[in-house]
């Protein structure tokens, strides 16, 4: 087991690449571990975090109900840039989403990140860097900017530093809260009915 691994196992927060920006990550169902990413990105509490996860098993874990064209979403877009927020099932700690009725899942499209997040997950993975200040797209300046007291994995290759796209879907229509590399025509190609708030 790798020295990433058990900070990870143990609580602790690493940085890892996604194929957008590098995250810093930590066990979502661990109260402390969340807290002291809040602590690091110096982020505040009422700013909700993902679930980073590895599979649509985990979406249908944390959420309640999902559209019928779930499936076809996260099989066209996943692993991949588009963060998906749903209605909230009880099982979402409070600390994840700071008490809203909705979640965001994440799939990073990066072999290592997926393998951490299938075999610690669910994690939060917010941007890696301090709050306020640009997403982390260089492994060393992020490394700088959190005083060298993270460690993590390098891979500036895979980072395109367009952030993913986040579609709501908890509410009655659709509505594209951040617009990333996935568009609205994009989804409309896979799910033609969809309908989007005006």
């Amino acid at each position: 087991m790798s020295n990433l691994e058990v900070t990870l196992r143990d609580g602790g927060a690493i940085i890892m690449p996604t194929e957008t920006v590098y995250g810093i990550f930590a066990k979502a169902l661990d109260e402390e571990a969340v807290n002291n990413v809040y602590r690091l990105k110096q982020r505040p509490k009422d700013k909700a975090m993902n679930l980073n996860i590895a599979d649509i098993e985990s979406i249908y874990d944390y959420a309640v109900n999902p559209p019928r064209y779930l499936d076809k979403l996260v099989s066209a877009f996943l692993p991949g840039p588009l963060t998906i927020i749903l209605q909230a099932s009880p099982k979402v700690p409070y600390w994840i989403n700071s008490g809203l009725s909705s979640v965001g899942f994440r799939m990073p499209n990066h072999p290592e990140t997926l393998a951490m997040i299938k075999k610690y997950g669910p994690l939060i993975g917010p941007s890696a860097n301090i709050s306020g200040h640009d997403s982390g797209t260089v492994f060393k300046d992020i490394l700088g900017q959190f005083q060298y007291n993270v460690d993590g994995i390098e891979d500036d290759s895979a980072i395109t530093g367009l952030d993913s796209t986040i579609l709501d879907l908890s509410g009655e229509k659709a509505t594209i809260l951040r617009q990333g590399a996935i568009t609205r025509e994009d989804i409309l190609a896979i799910i033609p009915n969809l309908q989007f708030e005006v």
